[in-house]
C-alpha cells in the first residue's frame, strides 16, 4: 500500500507541476472515494492548496455532512458547504415544462451529479484550480458514473484502483496517522442521488465485482474461465456485458494515474 500511495502522491504532484496548477478542487460526498482523494491531495500538495466543496441536496444525509466536516478538521483543507437543492428544484421545473412530463428518476439523479460538476468547473475557471474526479476502477469498468458529472475533471487520481483496494488503502493510510473518519470507511457506499440509494442496489458486492474484473481485465480470462473458478455465471455475464456497453463513458473520462 505504501508503494502505491507514494506513487499516487508523486503522480499527482508531477501532473500539477507539468500543467501549471498549484491548487486543486474536488467535491466531497461523504463517501470514501472523495475522502481518500482529498487526503491524497493534501499529502501531495499540502492542505493549503486543496479546496473541497460539499454540495448538498435533500438526499444528502446528516452522516455525510458530519463526515465531510470531520475530514476537513482532520486535514485542514479549505472547505465549503453549498446547498444546491434550490438549483435542482428549478431545473426540475424547467425540465417538466420542456419535456411535457415529469423527468424520470435517472434524469434527476444524473442532474445532481452534473450540477456538482458544473459548479466545480466554475471554481476552476474563476480561481485556476485543477478539478480532481474521484471515480475508481470498479465504477469506471461498469459505467456506474455520470458523464459530465462525477467524471468531470482534469485528473482521476484513484481511477486505477478497484473499490476493494480503496478500502484497504484507506485503512493503511489511517494507520500512518488519523486522517479519515472511521465512519467513512465503515459505511455502505452510496451516491446519495435518491432516497435510500446504495451502490450494491445496482452492482454486485464489490468483493465479487472486483474479483471478476481483475480476472477479466488484468488476467485476460474469458467468461468461461471465470465461471470455472466458481463465480456465478449470470453475474459474470452481466459484468462483462456492462464493461462492453459502457466503453463510451471511459473514452470521455479524465486522465487516470496509472499504478
Amino acid at each position: 500500500m505504501e508503494k502505491i500511495w507514494n506513487s499516487l502522491t508523486v503522480g499527482l504532484r508531477d501532473y500539477c507541476c507539468k500543467h501549471g496548477f498549484k491548487e486543486v478542487i474536488l467535491g466531497l460526498s461523504g463517501g470514501l472515494d472523495s475522502a481518500l482523494v482529498s487526503v491524497l491531495a493534501c499529502d501531495a500538495l499540502g492542505a493549503e492548496n486543496v479546496h473541497c466543496l460539499m454540495m448538498k441536496t435533500k438526499h444528502t444525509s446528516d452522516l455525510s455532512l458530519e463526515i465531510a466536516q470531520e475530514l476537513a478538521r482532520l486535514n485542514g483543507f479549505d472547505y465549503q458547504v453549498l446547498d444546491i437543492e434550490p438549483i435542482i428544484e428549478t431545473q426540475q421545473q424547467f425540465l417538466t415544462q420542456s419535456l411535457g412530463e415529469n423527468p424520470k428518476k435517472l434524469v434527476m439523479e444524473n442532474l445532481q451529479a452534473r450540477e456538482r460538476g458544473k459548479i466545480l468547473m466554475a471554481f476552476s475557471n474563476q480561481f485556476g484550480y485543477l478539478v480532481l474526479a474521484c471515480g475508481n476502477k470498479s465504477e469506471a469498468a461498469t459505467g456506474y458514473c455520470t458523464l459530465y458529472g462525477d467524471t468531470c475533471g482534469g485528473l482521476m487520481p484513484i481511477g486505477d484502483l478497484y473499490k476493494s483496494q480503496i478500502f484497504e488503502m484507506a485503512r493503511w493510510r489511517n494507520q500512518q496517522g488519523l486522517v479519515l473518519p472511521e465512519a467513512v470507511i465503515n459505511r455502505a457506499p452510496s451516491a446519495e442521488l435518491s432516497d435510500g440509494q446504495k451502490d450494491e442496489d445496482s452492482l454486485p458486492p464489490y468483493a465479487v465485482l472486483d474479483a471478476i474484473l481483475q480476472l477479466y481485465l488484468d488476467e485476460q480470462k474469458t467468461q468461461r474461465d471465470i465461471v470455472a473458478q466458481g463465480y456465478d455465471e449470470t453475474t459474470v455475464a452481466w459484468v462483462i456485458k456492462q464493461y462492453a456497453r459502457t466503453e463510451f463513458k471511459r473514452k470521455q473520462m479524465p486522465e487516470i494515474l496509472k499504478i
